[in-house]
């Protein structure tokens, strides 16, 4: 790639500003008659954060006094509504003179071809041709506009008409006909013309919807003892453990070292459950007979819903459980030795309330709020986000020889999911719809992605494709300030980095209560019952698992459904596995953390070999200050820490971050390492493949171990100066420990001091190129590393 072409790629993959006409501009002049507008002086609305769509709106009520058919005796009506080339249909009703429809159709302005709106009323034959009833004309120079907040326009009664409009028929229709917007609260559920050619259930997967995340509970089930176990085999004591189960989730204790009817564990089993409770837990009492074998002993099904919801770290009442006997003890002969003995188990389980139940990843968390809503802070700010429009997106599949896609937007903040409606074969689709969401964190982050619907009747079998994601966090956008940006949907695919297209937002985080934000930051990020109480990093990665497992199935079964392979997108489920590229992204990073102290280093370097003797006469004034004014050091520093902060404030970041190619290290990525990184788990690669690349994981395994060691040997010398591992090195050590304790007591600490700096920033013409003493002798130091196979 020449230069140029690099550079513009470099261009395409960065933030856009854009400058879209957001707000409501409701066109003046005219009463009805001269123009069919209603003037309005309104300047702001709910809807301002979105560029204004107009719609002609068609609310089909209901029909009377229908006539029927004069062979058969009966009606299937129907209503159709026609404006030019777009024609939209309600349901039939068989048999019913007096229909009810209560449907909305929807005809975007920019498309409007007609200056007649047209409603036909038919009747709907099996065999031939549908039958006219009657129809009803509109001009659409007569159309009035509805400005929100008004009521909804109120539908009226209109005779039918014969095919030339010459005379009325017999029959009525209830129809309301009006211009609005796309805030008007008909245009979620309405008829669009964006998505004429669907047909069937696809039409229930294109509507814009609201959805909530599933309020989700930490189970703690503590297994602390059984009673009177008894084994199939009564001639050996039983080495017993339990398992516990909800749901998917399988958890066990561990064995118990002794053998003995009367077990104990006392080990905490966390499960996640989502309410309303539809799982049980079910807990099994078992023997481990051999390593291959487990017998069931006894068992017990408990519902969720009898368990306490704990909010604080109070300890919980336990309670013994009588278990059901399993297998040959539950037989018929044996029903009346159960009633008067019974093997018991003690458990104490409860709901905890006072956790935060994660289901995505701590580093781009939306929401830290605990389950128990009586535990909520007041909101501190508002977040509105305006899904304006995509750009230039990708073919995603080909219809009738030509590539199109059939894109719709998804955003997720805290429990709150919202899906726009699927603009059908546009690669520039235009949603302009505004969603809000209380903040109750402003250290959170908002996730937006785009995907390409593939369920709208002819290919309902595969999953939705991935088109790209955004994330923004909350702490990086200035208050009521509105950011309007073109985001570039950026997709790592096996083939490499791929741009998808670009999302256009216009985002504004409203501020609430100034105090309470700031009071926010001096707070843990998580419900404090994480710090008392912490979970196991092993066990928050599971209970992670578990809850994104959860949420996806809950939203799966709405209408329409957000699909798994939404959900596990946006939660990012699959960032925790092995990548060679992010792997040194993160290398990289923690490299540039430490570049400002290696410059640092670099600079006392150039200071202590008097490169510009300017600067190094300049320190020496000011470590001279220093010396005889200790008490100057710490306001010093923390005057210099401002002063940088100031100047760097001309340079803030204007723009949201956004994802970063370079940072990610994914335009100089190996093709390798990204088919690597696309790889199932476990692996389906072939076995030379998988050789090829558990030898370099070897390799570069080994690099870390190498890098470890030296640690180690370092830390090692250092405990070796007083272990006596080496007797004369301690003994030289020890001696100078001595010789120092006496002269520091002697000696006044600022002479000390400033014989120490005036001898670091002597001349090079007084200096070695040789290693110093202190140096030479740490060196010579022993460590373990001599005893290591």
């Amino acid at each position: 790639m020449n230069p140029a072409a690099a550079a513009n790629q470099k261009e395409e993959f960065k933030l856009k500003d854009t400058k879209p006409q957001l707000g409501e501009r409701w066109p003046h002049g005219g009463t009805r008659g001269g123009g069919g507008w209603i003037s309005s002086e309104r300047a702001t609305s709910t809807y301002d954060l979105v560029e204004q769509m107009f719609y002609l709106y068609v609310r089909v009520v209901k029909a009377k006094d229908l006539p029927t058919n004069p062979v058969t005796g009966t009606i299937d009506p129907y209503v159709e509504v026609k404006l030019g080339n777009y024609k939209g249909k309600t349901q039939h009703f068989e048999k019913k003179p007096n229909p009810e429809w209560h449907q909305v159709f929807a005809f975007s302005k920019e498309k409007i071809q007609s200056s007649i709106l047209e409603v036909f009323v038919r009747d709907r034959e099996m065999v031939g041709r549908d039958d006219y009833i009657g129809k009803v004309i509109f001009d659409m120079n007569e159309v009035p506009t509805r400005v929100p907040p008004d009521s909804p326009l109120a539908p009226q009664w209109y005779r039918l008409e014969d095919r030339r409009g010459e005379s009325k028929v017999r029959g009525e229709v209830m129809l309301a006909v009006w211009m609005g917007t796309q805030a008007d609260e008909a245009f979620p559920d309405a008829w669009h013309t964006d998505a004429s050619s669907v047909q069937g259930e696809g039409v229930f997967n294109i509507r814009s919807k609201v959805y909530v995340s599933p309020k989700l509970w930490y189970l703690r089930v503590n297994v602390i003892e059984a009673q009177d176990v008894e084994p199939h085999d009564k001639s050996q004591l039983p080495q017993a453990f339990v398992k516990a189960q909800v749901g998917n989730q399988i958890l066990k204790t561990k064995v118990c070292p002794q053998k003995t009817l009367n077990p104990m564990w006392n080990e905490d089993l966390i499960f996640v459950a989502a309410e309303p409770f539809e799982e049980q837990l079910y807990l099994t009492v078992e023997n481990k007979v051999t390593s291959a074998k487990d017998e069931v002993m006894g068992r017990i099904i408990l519902p969720l819903h009898i368990f306490e919801r704990r909010l604080d770290h109070r300890a919980v009442h336990s309670k013994w459980f009588n278990l059901e006997k399993f297998g040959f003890g539950a037989l018929e002969g044996d029903k009346r030795h159960e009633l008067k003995f019974s093997s018991r188990i003690h458990l104490r389980v409860c709901l905890e309330g006072a956790y935060h139940v994660l289901d995505e990843s701590t580093m781009y968390i939306s929401d830290q709020r605990p389950t128990a809503r009586q535990l909520w802070k007041n909101p501190i700010g508002i977040l509105e986000v305006g899904i304006l429009s995509a750009q230039g997106l990708q073919p995603m599949k080909n219809k009738e020889g030509k590539g199109s896609t059939d894109a719709y937007c998804v955003a997720k903040y805290g429990q709150k999911w919202v899906r726009t409606r699927t603009i059908i074969e546009s690669l520039n689709p235009k949603w302009n719809e505004q969603y809000t969401w209380e903040v109750y964190d402003p250290c959170t982050v908002i996730t937006l992605g785009v995907f390409d619907n593939n369920h709208l009747g002819g290919s309902g079998g595969k999953n939705d494709s991935r088109i790209g994601k955004v994330r923004i966090r909350l702490s990086t956008l200035e208050t009521d300030k509105i950011y309007t940006h073109s985001y570039p949907l950026l997709v790592l695919q096996p083939s490499g980095l791929k741009k998808m297209g670009e999302l256009q937002l216009a985002v504004r985080f409203t501020c609430l209560s100034l105090a309470n934000m700031i009071y926010l930051y001096s707070h843990p990020l998580l419900p404090k019952m994480h710090y008392l109480h912490p979970f196991t990093v092993n066990q928050l990665d599971s209970l992670r698992y578990q809850a994104m497992n959860i949420v996806a199935v809950r939203l799966g079964r709405a209408e329409p459904p957000l699909r798994k392979e939404v959900v596990e997108y946006m939660l990012d489920v699959d960032s925790h596995m092995w990548s060679m590229r992010r792997s040194k992204a993160n290398f990289f990073r923690i490299v540039s953390l430490f570049s400002g102290v290696i410059a640092m280093s670099k600079w006392l370097g150039e200071v202590c070999q008097w490169k510009n003797p300017i600067t190094t006469i300049l320190v020496h004034v000011l470590f001279f200050i220093l010396i005889c004014y200790p008490e100057l050091i710490l306001p010093t520093m923390f005057l210099y820490m401002f002063l940088i902060g100031v100047w760097n404030y001309r340079y803030r970041p204007r723009h949201p971050p956004h994802m970063d190619t370079k940072l990610s290290w994914a335009e100089v990525a190996h093709p390798d390492e990204l088919d690597e990184e696309f790889d199932t788990f476990p692996t389906s690669k072939a076995q030379d493949v998988i050789r090829m690349r558990y030898d370099r994981l070897r390799s570069v395994a080994g690099r870390i171990q190498t890098v470890v060691g030296d640690m180690a040997t370092q830390g090692e010398r250092f405990l070796a100066l007083l272990s006596w591992r080496d007797p004369r090195a301690t003994s030289l050590f020890v001696l100078f420990c001595l010789v120092a304790a006496v002269a520091l007591y002697v000696t006044p600490f600022k002479i000390m001091a400033l014989v120490a700096g005036l001898y670091w920033l002597r001349h090079p013409r007084f200096r070695s190129k040789l290693p110093s003493v202190p140096s030479n002798f740490f060196r010579r130091l022993p460590s373990r590393a001599d005893s290591m196979l």
